[in-house]
This record gives C-alpha cells, structure tokens and sequence, in this order.
C-alpha cells in the first residue's frame, strides 16, 4: 500500500509523528509504523497472559481472605460499599453492577464466574490503590509470595498503573516506538521487563510460561535498525 492511501485510512495525524521522526522520508515512515504495529503484536499475548494470571492470583487471595469464592457478587455490599470509598464514586461496586446489568440484558445467567470474566485490568489494579487495599486487609500482596522484602504496596501499584497504561495505548493503536520526538524503545523494554519481574514474584514458572512466546525483543531489533 502506498504511503498516500494509508494516510487516507489510518490518518494524517496519526502518520504525521512517524513522518517527522523519519525525516519526511514517507517510505521509513511507513516501515516504522509497521515496526510499531509488530511490536504491539508481540506484546498483545504477553499482557494478555500477565493480565489472566494477574487476575486470577488477585482473585484467589481475596476468596481467602473472605473465605468466600464468590466475593466478588457479595462483597457489592460489603467493603466495596463502605462509606469511605464515596470519594471514588464506589467504582468497584459499579463495576460489578454494570457486569451484572449487562448480562442480564443479554439473558444470560449472572455468576461469579461470568463477573469475573467481565472485569477490566484496571478493575485488579485498582485493588492495590490505599483505599482499596486497606478494606481487603493488604490481601492482594500476597500473590507475589517471591517478592524482594523491600517492595510495598506502593512500588507494585507503579508496575501495575504502567503496566496498565501500556496496555490501554496498544489496545487503542496509540504509537509505542517514541519519546519525545525521537524513535525509542526503552519504555517498551522497561514494561516487558516489569511483568517478568511480577509474574517471576507470582511463580518462576509463569515467567518461563510467558518467555515461550515472547517475541518483543526480535521486533524491536528490527525497528533499531530502521
């Protein structure tokens, strides 16, 4: 295709970004975009995976801490409405709520297992924010058994609201390959590196799990060498 009707279709300015960095050459401007587009797709099964095994982990240690595997349709009015978490407006109990509204007006049968597949990764994230974590006794942590004595709460919430971020600009075809005004791939290496460390924190077989399929490092060298 060339540069001009992928314009059309993708947009001006969209491409305007890639063109510049490439010093208007449209034909380098055209393969970096594929190369960001490749990247991205190597990345889709890795966040993928994190996010399955991230949820589930999370999931399970708070069934513990409730002793309740179905916390997740109780808890709306238990901790997830406590006066405390009006300042967020109640935004896990209306996750929940909205999970729960749409299936029923698809006729389909709400379960716990259904509410569960119907959350976002923010929904899992938002559970180490303080207001949060606090009403389910810090049991989130505990998902990340090998983590290192020094990090809190805190330093994972950073990992996970990147992590998180990342996610959204690839799910929304938002360009990955740049800081600032040049071509850079370091925040894309940062982000792989940071879901090895938390699934290596979850259990060193699912960062082996998730090496089989990891192919961002190839793609990236061919958009170094752009």
């Amino acid at each position: 295709m060339n540069y001009n009707k992928l314009e059309y279709f993708v947009s001006q300015q969209r491409l305007d970004r890639f063109l510049n960095v490439c010093g208007n050459s449209k034909v380098k401007a055209q393969k970096l975009y594929r190369i960001n587009l490749r990247i991205a797709q190597a990345a889709y099964p890795i966040l993928s995976l994190f996010e399955i095994f991230f949820r589930n982990a999370v999931y399970n240690h708070v069934s513990a801490y409730f002793v309740d595997p179905n916390w997740i349709l109780h808890e709306k009015t238990g901790f997830m409405a406590h006066p405390s978490l009006k300042r967020s407006n109640f935004y896990l109990k209306k996750c929940i709520q909205n999970a729960e509204t749409s299936m029923i007006r698809k006729g389909r049968v709400v379960t716990t297992g259904h509410v569960l597949a119907e959350q976002t990764f923010g929904f899992w994230t938002s559970l180490f924010e303080p207001h949060h974590y606090k009403l389910i006794g810090g049991s989130p942590i505990k998902c990340f058994v090998n983590k290192p004595p020094t990090i809190n709460r805190s330093a994972i919430a950073i990992k996970l609201d990147s992590i998180r971020a990342f996610r959204n600009r690839i799910y929304h075809n938002e360009p990955i390959c740049f800081l600032n005004n040049t071509i850079d791939f370091t925040h894309v290496e940062n982000i792989i590196q940071s879901i090895y460390e938390l699934t290596d924190w979850m259990d060193q077989d699912l960062k082996e799990y998730i090496e089989y399929f990891d192919n961002v490092k190839t793609k990236i060298k061919d958009g170094k060498g752009l």
